[in-house]
């Protein structure tokens, strides 16, 4: 018995639009997280591989190459022997549809602050004052959705929170799981003990709390916390036009087809590349929806494959039955 398979003919893509992940870049050496689409590249989009965040659908995605080429010309008349790439450089920016800790950061670019709880009588400042105590958490127990701290006193449901080691005078890059901020010396950030939890992406929402900690609405994005972390509350968020601190991110944008089809690109290092804008768009008026604008340069890679420097990978996952 044999199964014969009749395949179509490919229709153009249709989709609807775009949802964007973003992960972290290792900053120190500048290593991305890979996506591999031969691995995961049918994943749901409602849960992507670890580590990438899913930040939801968004809008006016569009994406530029602004490579250069170059020719070698010889004769007379000169005529076009040899085609050579000069650079390899491209863009990709649309809006984002909602606010988020990572959204505003990715579309600010420069350095992303949490407003941490003031103490009490703290000298007022337009990044936030001076931190009220961190509580430490315990050495063991503690997971990335599960805090044990030494106290629960001052936390309730509904609150937000950061979690991170104290600076204790370290250079270079800092944050747990993602680089958050760079620090030039202890003097620049005031050998503050709070610095890196004022800056860190390692915050999540507190849904209950029990007799033994804090019950986290998702995972915090450095994992399962060291017991030599401590936990601060954070009232918002902040950034800042100027400084000298760039945000830099893996990025993945998938559209999927209405007909099974799955379009993806992947971006290793994404930079932005201009500082913090929204657009607003009429609802009902005088009723206003505000979206966070963002636009991105494309650093390079070696693909170990062939080792060639690239931007960015185009995937294309065809439907089933159709002609390739």
């Amino acid at each position: 018995m044999s199964t014969t398979l009749t395949a179509l003919n490919p229709m153009p893509p249709a989709t609807r639009r775009v949802r964007a992940y973003f992960a972290p870049v290792t900053r120190s050496t500048q290593t991305p997280t890979v996506f591999d689409p031969s691995v995961n590249g049918l994943f749901s989009l409602s849960s992507p591989p670890a580590p990438w965040v899913d930040l939801g659908w968004i809008e006016d995605f569009s994406r530029k190459s602004l490579s250069k080429t170059g020719t070698l010309v010889t004769g007379s008349p000169g005529t076009t022997q040899y085609q050579v790439r000069e650079s390899v450089d491209a863009s990709v920016s649309f809006r984002f549809k909602t606010w988020s800790k990572l959204t505003m950061a990715l579309s600010a670019g420069s350095q992303h602050m949490n407003l941490l709880a003031p103490a009490t009588g703290a000298t007022q400042n337009a990044s936030g004052s001076k931190a009220a105590a961190a509580i430490a958490l315990a050495t063991t127990g503690s997971t990335a959705t599960f805090l044990y701290p030494s106290s629960t006193a001052g936390f309730a449901a509904g609150d937000i929170v950061a979690v991170d080691a104290d600076y204790a005078g370290q250079t270079g890059f800092v944050g747990t799981g993602v680089s958050a901020a760079y620090v030039s010396s202890a003097a620049a950030v005031n050998d503050d003990p709070d610095y890196i939890r004022r800056v860190t992406f390692n915050v999540a929402r507190v849904t209950q709390v029990t007799t033994s900690g804090l019950q986290l609405a998702s995972a915090l994005i450095g994992g399962a916390p060291a017991g030599t972390m401590k936990v601060q509350q954070v009232l918002g968020f902040v950034d800042r036009e100027g400084g000298n601190f760039f945000q830099e991110w893996s990025g993945l944008f998938v559209m999927p087809g209405e007909q099974g089809e799955r379009i993806v690109f992947y971006y290793p290092r994404l930079q932005a590349m201009i500082g913090a804008a929204e657009t607003t768009t009429t609802l009902v008026a005088p009723l206003e929806r505000i979206a966070l604008s963002a636009s991105f340069r494309a650093l390079p890679v070696t693909d170990t494959n062939d080792g060639q420097t690239v931007v960015c990978f185009r995937s294309y996952l065809p439907s089933a039955m159709t002609l390739v």
